[in-house]
């Protein structure tokens, strides 16, 4: 039990500031912790989180309206088969269902009071969800009855995805990953490499699969998971979920606010900043451009960008209120704040690629000098923050 408990509160950070490429949703309509998003067209989208939240946005994110669950039960995930037909899962064996676009929930009987932590529906009558226990519940009538299902491993389930009708694959807390090709009446192990903490499995196409975890953990396969791949990330943070939005272009989030985005199938994953230090728990692409993750403290937020600009994405925010110069530099840089900025007593900060914090000083003029001759060549973001506003730039250093 010890483990669930640690894998709690892990979420619990709430210190926020605002995005500019990733544009702020929240606070409203609350501020708790959200688990999981789903989106059934550009418009329409749901988020979950504790205490029995579902939150609602009918315009692509402008305005989220709160919804009765009709339960206190922490809910971890949500998927829609069908726009008006959706699932809802959670603390202590949860399973909700609407079938009226989230305007009424029904609880229906699980079988375990177990937390089941993912659910994935292939049609609006056949789904999945998994959780404590190695449980892997199936129902083929639309929720009605649950059967479980023989996983072979008994620890925490904690993500599952299937590619077709019959094929999935399940991600566990101890680093296992099983995969079925018969609809779930049978689970095999995949050999993967990995003995730590695995959150979120998801496959760009039939045969080419990721999988993020804990410490920086990216798993590549392109094998229907025969084989896995490790590829690097770059960063230490623990990575919460994954999602592609084509073969080569996916996305991942992770622990204080960490955004990376690859654009050539995993060879390569670049830093996009959220402008948020909460611990971001899910992300979901209605399209190429537009995203959306949710995390702490009710953090809701949107990119119409493809998620902003990351080192060797694109160049920075024409809007950005900072000058930095020399650029590229070697001793020093210079940082100047636009006449635009009112209140200029802030703190500048100082970022790696991988999302590091590695100086940073305090703001008091328009324009103050930062000594980076002790980091090493490469590629860095500056980030200006001052009561909530935000402002990031980039420089070279060589």
């Amino acid at each position: 039990m010890k483990k669930y408990i640690i894998l709690f509160l892990t979420f619990l950070t709430f210190h926020n500031v605002n995005a500019q490429d990733w544009q702020w949703q929240n606070p409203l309509p609350q501020a708790n912790l959200l688990r999981s998003i789903y989106f059934t067209d550009a418009n329409t989208g749901y988020a979950v989180g504790e205490c029995g939240t579902i939150i609602k946005t009918n315009n692509g994110g402008t305005v989220w309206t709160s919804l009765a669950s009709g339960t206190n039960s922490y809910l971890l995930s949500v998927c829609f088969p069908e726009p008006n037909i959706g699932y809802a899962v959670g603390a202590w064996g949860t399973i909700l269902k609407t079938i009226d676009s989230g305007t009424t929930w029904t609880a229906l009987s699980s079988g375990t009071d177990g937390w089941l932590w993912s659910v994935y529906f292939s049609d609006a009558n056949t789904g999945y969800a998994v959780g404590w226990y190695g449980n892997i519940l199936k129902t083929i009538n639309g929720g009605t009855t649950w059967t479980a299902l023989p996983s072979g491993i008994g620890d925490e389930l904690t993500s599952i995805y299937f590619t077709d009708a019959n094929t999935g694959y399940v991600v566990s807390y101890e680093g296992n990953i099983i995969k079925t090709t018969d609809g779930g009446s049978t689970w095999h192990a995949l050999s993967s490499g990995i003995y730590s903490e695995l959150y979120s499995v998801h496959f760009s196409d039939f045969n080419t699969g990721y999988v993020v975890g804990a410490a920086g953990i990216i798993l590549k396969t392109i094998n229907g998971g025969s084989t896995w791949t490790t590829l690097s990330s770059g960063t230490s943070y623990t990575l919460y979920s994954i999602f592609f939005t084509d073969i080569n272009t996916g996305y991942v989030v992770g622990s204080n606010g960490t955004t990376f985005k690859t654009n050539n199938g995993g060879i390569m994953w670049t830093v996009s900043l959220s402008g948020t230090n909460n611990n971001i728990a899910s992300v979901y692409f209605t399209n190429t451009n537009t995203g959306y993750v949710v995390g702490a403290g009710g953090t809701i937020l949107k990119t119409n960008d493809a998620g902003g600009w990351g080192v060797g994405i694109l160049e920075i925010n024409k809007a950005s209120n900072i000058i930095i110069y020399p650029n590229p530099a070697k001793e020093t840089i210079e940082i100047e704040l636009s006449k635009s900025v009112k209140n200029i007593t802030g703190s500048i900060s100082i970022y790696g690629i991988a999302g590091k914090e590695l100086i940073r000083q305090n703001m008091q003029s328009y324009k103050s000098e930062i000594n980076i001759s002790s980091l090493p060549n490469g590629i860095y973001f500056v980030k200006y923050i001052n009561q909530g506003y935000t402002s990031i730039g980039k420089f070279v250093k060589n």
